[in-house]
């Protein structure tokens, strides 16, 4: 059921207008925000630890307006109390589309470092090429359950963009997807020790330009992606108990 479905999203978001333009546009200009920013330092790896940041940047943008942009699509479509009152629990019908805003994300990654390597001429020389083919899968499955915890919120609330905007920005930079997390304030260590983006984004960093082993971010990100995987289950359950008696699953 979660591998069909999350096919089914993943078709029609690639569908989409509005979802293909952002997934084309929005990584390149990151990626060349990221270059510029980068290009001054004299170590060889930080244009690529650039271009693997901004990356990663796309694929959670794509995942946190693409499940509350999936999930009010549902509401203005009238779909949205069918899928609610699926006779299945709710975290299995929503994850699919978390994963499949996931998986359309992971275009970000690599036009991001392809348009590094044609535009700028940034070498792809990974540490590691297998770990990193390895950590990019497992950090979007962790982008994609982390989505389903916030999938949860999405539900109760009518307008989802307005809880996405003012997530995109802290938890990328928290997570140290494009500014190391040392030169952050030392109150941010355990937030970013509790986001699986934290952990997936350190496991692809270390693959690509090394700095540390890879598998024990991975598996710390797994576990991580777990835990938000059963919060997130149990909180949808509540969420949509909640919007039925609160009547805000319908526009009106």
């Amino acid at each position: 059921m979660i591998v069909v479905g999350a096919t089914l999203h993943t078709k029609h978001q690639s569908r989409s207008s509005l979802e293909v333009t952002i997934a084309v546009l929005v990584p390149m200009v990151q990626a060349t925000l990221a270059v510029y920013l980068f290009r001054a330092g004299t170590e060889p790896h930080t244009l690529l630890q650039a271009a693997v940041g901004a990356g990663l940047m796309g694929v959670w943008s794509s995942v946190l307006f693409g499940s509350g942009g999936a999930i009010q699509n549902q509401r203005w479509q009238g779909t949205l109390e069918m899928i609610m009152l699926a006779p299945r629990p709710p975290a299995l019908v929503i994850l699919p589309i978390t994963l499949a805003t996931a998986v359309t994300g992971t275009y970000a990654m690599i036009a991001t470092l392809a348009w590094g390597r044609l535009l700028y001429g940034i070498r792809l020389d990974f540490v590691d090429p297998v770990a990193f083919a390895v950590a990019v899968p497992v950090c979007v499955l962790a982008l994609g359950m982390f989505g389903l915890l916030l999938a949860a919120a999405f539900v109760l609330l009518r307008n989802a963009n307005a809880l996405a905007n003012t997530l995109e920005y802290p938890v990328w930079l928290v997570s140290g997807m494009l500014v190391p997390i040392s030169v952050l304030p030392a109150w941010t260590n355990p937030l970013a020790a509790a986001l699986p983006t934290t952990w997936g984004a350190q496991a692809v960093r270390e693959a690509a330009v090394g700095g540390g082993p890879v598998w024990p971010s991975l598996g710390v990100c797994l576990a991580v992606s777990a835990g938000y995987l059963g919060l997130g289950a149990i909180l949808m359950t509540r969420m949509e108990r909640r919007a039925r008696a609160a009547a805000t699953l319908a526009l009106a």
